[in-house]
């Protein structure tokens, strides 16, 4: 029934500037719809939508997933570089290096955006 449709992660937030301005200044996503409470930034060939909820920072998982291939390294370090926090889960790692986890060559790292939603990048290196 879906199998044939594209699909899109979307993400809440509490208030839209401060979401707006860390996607599109800090992430480097650019805009790519403004509609007041709900906005979407371009992420490769997809979108991510955000829009504000009541219910922002309730979840506690993965909310949106990047697969940067090789990459993974170096948006870490830049991540690093504008204060961003990254998150460590080193259960099920082999090594964790400046908040980068390693297992083979799989690299991943996490990170949230300001209303805690958990933003994860995986890749091999």
């Amino acid at each position: 029934m879906l199998s044939d449709w594209n699909s899109s992660a979307i993400v809440p937030c509490s208030d839209v500037a401060t979401a707006k301005r860390f996607y599109t200044e800090t992430l480097g996503l650019p805009l790519a719809e403004d509609h007041g409470d709900v906005f979407a930034v371009h992420t490769g060939g997809t979108r991510l939508n955000v829009y504000k909820s009541a219910y922002a920072g309730t979840n506690q998982a993965n909310a949106v997933v990047w697969d940067a291939g090789g990459e993974v390294e170096a948006i870490a370090a830049d991540l690093r570089a504008k204060s961003i926090k990254l998150d460590e889960y080193p259960d099920g790692f082999d090594a964790v290096r400046d908040g980068v986890h390693a297992k083979g060559d799989f690299r991943a790292i996490w990170f949230q955006d300001p209303d805690g939603n958990i933003l994860h990048v995986n890749g091999t290196g």
